[in-house]
């Protein structure tokens, strides 16, 4: 009985990968089109200023101020690293090891632990709904390998940077650290910079609708 046992657990595993593998095939050609986060612009408020250059306001829905890589802080980006995706710069878009470490830790009681990565973030903040679905997740994880492919890891950091909510109307680090502590992103102190790092956790990944590229 346990050789039958085994025999049948295998055929279940190679019937899933089989299926799966369908699955993946017929999802890949509805994936969208990718290309324009190659030039990303996004919305940025009408900001008015006195003949001195000195901002007198800003209008719009979203406040946003877009910042290259190069010009957000190490400390910034490191310490969202540590906090969201630590082994970014390791992993093709999806990160085996986390997803062990989130399996492990929500199956033992442990604190409850998400596994996406950044570009899976990216990937679906852009392009995707928030339906807790297989059929999202999969794409989710194509499009994540797909952006790898097209996009430097600098490239999805900055997206991702620039776009995440972070609450009340800000989008990206910059905004943020102009809403809440009413300074420029390379002026915070180390205790403002964890601050903000730890926000994602406390707002949630909350969703950005994907007409942000129109």
């Amino acid at each position: 009985w346990l050789k039958r046992a085994l025999w049948a657990g295998l055929g279940l595993f190679v019937t899933g990968l089989v299926a799966l593998g369908i699955m993946l095939a017929v999802l890949y050609p509805q994936l969208p089109d990718t290309s324009s986060l190659s030039n990303y612009q996004p919305k940025l408020p009408l900001r008015v200023y006195t003949a001195d250059g000195v901002e007198i306001g800003g209008f719009g829905s979203e406040k946003r101020t877009y910042l290259p890589i190069d010009q957000i802080p190490k400390l910034m980006r490191d310490s969202l690293l540590a906090v969201e995706d630590a082994r970014f710069y390791e992993h093709h878009g999806i990160d085996p090891i986390g997803v062990l470490r989130a399996v492990l830790s929500n199956v033992t009681g442990g604190r409850t632990q998400g596994a996406s990565t950044i570009t899976q973030q990216v990937a679906r903040t852009f392009f995707l709904t928030r339906e807790k679905t297989i059929t999202r997740k999969l794409k989710e994880a194509l499009l994540s390998r797909k952006l790898e492919s097209q996009l430097s890891k600098d490239q999805l950091l900055e997206l991702y940077m620039n776009q995440i909510y972070l609450g009340h109307r800000s989008y990206g680090f910059a905004a943020a650290a102009e809403r809440y502590f009413g300074k420029q992103l390379d002026e915070l102190n180390t205790a403002e910079v964890a601050m903000l790092a730890g926000l994602l956790h406390d707002i949630g990944e909350l969703y950005v609708k994907p007409d942000l590229l129109d």
